[in-house]
């Protein structure tokens, strides 16, 4: 439970010896509590206030980031439960204060330097950087990469979402997200659900999202760095780029800012869809990135009467594509998979509440779960990457 600080007149006084044998086991204990937006250990940064033992008694005192913390419940619930847990506790008293504006500065010092900077470019960095592309919309390039992300997630791994679509967001949407970034001295924390983090345009829209963004090549390309320099990420294995369909400002700044990021394109079985697909993927000769295969999108629908496939958008756009970006490249572009027509992948998308979480047995989310494993197993290899090696 939550509450104000005890009277010292009449507190019970603590224990002696053994008593402080107990506060190391406390704050043992809460060395694996991690903060649920940071999503670091809490005595690591510094948010552990005070801790007193009292018999089978223990008060913790915790810093909150902000007043307005959305997840004080979710740290005052972790704490007690991660205190709980020693045998001896039988009560724990959680209280509540807030960091002064000197402790959020270290904090955000402590997390992304003295420097703004990209993460995703820094020497060393694991992340995997995956953009999501299309040469068109409306071929479920937003609900594939919302479903991969959570699935990838549901793997164990570390995972953000950079909706990059700037006019077009739809991923807190999909995800289920309707509250904005928690800011800790000009850090943004991304909102997360399902274990994604993730950061869009949406709540920096005072007129909500029915509100247009009316930005132009300069500013677009600003708004993508400040996703990157401005968000606290985290340590995360797979950031993936939601980016608009095309080749225009913001799929080239991508490539600007993350030139180690590589490109999933995105296609329906149509072929017309898959002539424009070629062209996103045909950005990448221009650019330099590394693009790591085709997805076949709204492929052939189980009849439900009698199961065989019915192709609604046609058939071998995936293939095409893939043909296509291999003779262009000059290697092998793969067709890393199709993926079902699902009803249910377009509901999950308008409830937030993605397919591989309601239906995770649907062919549709099979098939995106198969995929995510691909994408966060593979090795990344040192293609275009820096060795760090000098001659003797």
């Amino acid at each position: 439970m939550t509450r104000e600080p005890s009277n010292p007149a009449t507190a019970t006084p603590p224990l002696g010896e053994d008593g402080d044998d107990r506060e190391q086991a406390v704050r043992s204990a809460l060395a694996s509590v991690n903060d649920p937006e940071i999503r670091r250990p809490i005595t690591e940064l510094g948010m552990v206030k005070s801790v007193t033992v009292r018999a089978d008694e223990v008060e913790v005192g915790i810093w909150l980031t902000i007043a307005t913390c959305p997840l004080r419940d979710e740290i005052t619930s972790r704490v007690t439960g991660a205190v709980q847990r020693l045998p001896w506790v039988a009560s724990v008293v959680v209280e509540l204060d807030v960091m002064s504006d000197e402790q959020r500065t270290a904090l955000r010092e402590q997390l992304r330097g003295p420097t703004r900077q990209i993460p995703f470019t820094a020497a060393g960095n694991l992340t995997r950087v995956v953009a999501v592309a299309s040469g068109k919309g409306g071929v479920g390039k937003s609900s594939l990469t919302v479903n991969l992300a959570v699935a990838a997630a549901r793997l164990g791994r570390s995972v953000g979402i950079l909706d990059a679509d700037v006019y077009g967001h739809s991923i807190p949407r999909m995800l289920g997200i309707d509250r904005p970034p928690t800011v800790i001295d000009s850090l943004l924390m991304p909102p997360t659900a399902y274990g994604v983090g993730a950061m869009s345009m949406l709540p920096f829209k005072r007129g909500g999202v029915s509100e247009a963004v009316a930005f132009r090549g300069p500013m677009l390309h600003r708004t993508l760095e400040q996703f990157l320099t401005d968000v606290w990420w985290g340590d995360l294995d797979l950031l993936l780029l939601d980016l608009p369909p095309g080749t225009g400002d913001v799929a080239i700044s991508t490539a600007q800012l993350l030139p180690d990021s590589e490109l999933l394109i995105v296609t329906t079985p149509q072929p017309a869809a898959a002539e424009v697909a070629v062209r996103a993927g045909s950005l990448s000769a221009h650019t330099g990135q590394r693009v790591i295969g085709v997805v076949e999108n709204m492929s052939a629908l189980p009849c439900p009467h009698c199961g065989e496939p019915i192709a609604l958008f046609g058939s071998g756009g995936g293939s095409m594509v893939a043909t296509a970006l291999t003779r262009m490249l000059g290697r092998e572009i793969g067709l890393l998979g199709r993926i079902p027509f699902d009803v249910r992948m377009r509901e999950g998308g308008d409830a937030g509440t993605p397919i591989v979480v309601s239906d995770p047995r649907a062919p549709a989310a099979e098939a995106i779960s198969a995929l995510a494993a691909e994408l966060v197993n593979a090795p990344r290899g040192l293609v275009g990457r820096p060795l760090g090696l000098s001659p003797a």
